[in-house]
């Protein structure tokens, strides 16, 4: 619990340097704040405990998690320095606003009532709501925040009724009494108020990971939004929301699974479906991986459908793959499109990256293995994160899923290799790009956990198989 803590100080602390004259120190001493925070989150490894009256749990799980979180949270600030030297940005305001949503995405890795739930997912929300329309001049992104602010609301609103049946079918918001509640015979209308509870619960709960057919939001969000926090939204967001969704439903729900596993497989399908053969359309760079964080959200939904002791650990695994991937990925867009511009905005448009291997050799690897693993290819991180996905679902008997999984797989292949195709088999016009050194170890160091991952999965497959 020490990172909530640790990043509720330190981003009150970020407010106040932004007083000072120089901008210069925001960055650094924000990477700073936030490894403390991961630094921190490790002294409960093996200290399982609960904090806050009985409301937060501490386990090696939960943990996992919250590094992830801070990890990526760590990597994108890292790749912030252009955004900040925007004369029209406010870094001490967007550095704040980050470290207090992270308060939030930790509280959804580790509540053990319902109310911490609410809390986290509102600080979160709020936050990205706000960041997604930080940029005032741009129309397309203030449209944006509008649209994930009105329905990011109405699906807080679908959550909250269902914590309130659950209240009501066994008078508790911790979620190991609703476990209780269904081992034990019941003859009231209880089991009503619970199947309620579960499905509006799950409902408002997909909706944070774009999981079909709640991702409506995302195209437009995604695009209108400014880049570094696109990348935010995509990762940390979506790896908070999965661990929630987990956690509810192993340990609370895990008993009616003939009940809610239907709901499950249907939106992963429509995911993957709906996903992939739009993505398949898109021309601008920002949409095409906003429909892949929807098909990403089917497959890690596989995970869930079928739920068994390893489906935590495959979803730390695909969700660190995931994360190393994206941010490399909008890192290589970020720093291509920043001296591209198109009526005055960046340019994020696949074409863009023509060229891009004679531009920058080192980008274009980067952005060919970031593609590689978020289409799946062998010796990539996303291969065995759609390996261990397929193979939970495999061992509930869901093989029709699969099939259905891998052949959205291949149609995922076609586009992922455009933006491959762009880097290196077509011409660009434009000038060599310069890296700055921060620029090419993060980029670096995200590709090389891209390969290692996929080199030798059990290098985080042990610490899970701890956990």
């Amino acid at each position: 619990m020490y990172p909530i803590l640790v990043l509720s100080v330190t981003g009150l602390v970020t407010l106040f340097l932004g007083f000072l004259k120089s901008k210069k120190i925001l960055l650094p001493a924000s990477l700073l704040f936030v490894a403390v925070a991961f630094l921190s989150n490790l002294i409960d490894w093996n200290a399982p405990g609960l904090y806050f009256y009985d409301m937060l749990e501490a386990s090696n799980l939960s943990i996992l998690f919250s590094s992830i979180i801070l990890l990526s949270a760590f990597l994108i600030m890292a790749l912030s320095k252009g955004f900040i030297d925007d004369e029209h940005a406010q870094p001490a305001e967007y550095f704040a606003i980050l470290q207090f949503s992270l308060v939030g995405a930790i509280m959804m890795t580790n509540f053990e009532n319902l109310i911490m739930l609410f809390v986290g997912v509102e600080i979160l929300s709020v936050a990205m709501y706000i960041l997604t329309g930080s940029d005032k001049r741009n129309i397309r992104g203030n449209e944006a925040a509008l649209k994930y602010f009105l329905m990011g609301s109405f699906a807080t609103g679908i959550m909250l009724f269902g914590m309130a049946m659950l209240y009501g079918a066994n008078y508790s918001f911790n979620i190991s009494d609703a476990r209780n509640l269904l081992l034990q015979p019941v003859t009231d209308v209880r089991p009503v108020f619970l199947y309620v509870g579960v499905t509006f619960l799950l409902i408002g709960l997909l909706f944070k990971v774009s999981a079909a057919p709640f991702h409506f939001w995302t195209p437009d969000v995604y695009e209108g939004a400014p880049t570094i926090f696109t990348t935010f939204m995509s990762t940390v967001v979506k790896t908070a929301g999965f661990a929630a969704i987990y956690r509810i439903l192993e340990e609370s729900f895990s008993p009616m699974y003939s009940f809610w596993w239907v709901m499950i497989v249907v939106m992963a399908l429509l995911s993957l479906f709906i996903s992939n053969i739009t993505a398949v359309a898109q021309s601008s760079f920002k949409r095409m991986l906003a429909f892949s964080s929807i098909s990403h959200a089917g497959y890690m939904l596989l995970a869930l459908v079928g739920l068994n002791n390893n489906s935590g650990d495959s979803i730390v695994f695909y969700s660190l793959a995931y994360a190393l991937a994206t941010i490399s990925a909008f890192g290589v867009l970020m720093i291509v499109s920043q001296d591209n511009l198109v009526d005055g905005r960046p340019n994020e448009n696949i074409t863009v990256l023509n060229g891009l291997s004679k531009k920058s050799p080192f980008l274009a690897i980067v952005l060919a293995i970031s593609m590689l693993s978020l289409a799946g290819i062998p010796l990539t991180a996303g291969f065995w994160g759609k390996f261990y996905v397929f193979a939970d679902a495999a061992s509930r008997g869901h093989v029709w899923v699969l099939v259905v999984a891998i052949i959205m797989s291949a149609v995922g292949i076609y586009y992922y290799f455009k933006p491959i195709i762009a880097a290196y088999m077509k011409d660009g016009e434009g000038e060599n790009i310069q890296l700055s050194s921060l620029h090419k170890i993060i980029l670096g160091l995200t590709t090389l956990g891209s390969v290692l991952l996929g080199l030798f999965p059990d290098l985080v497959r042990g610490l899970l198989s701890i956990a």
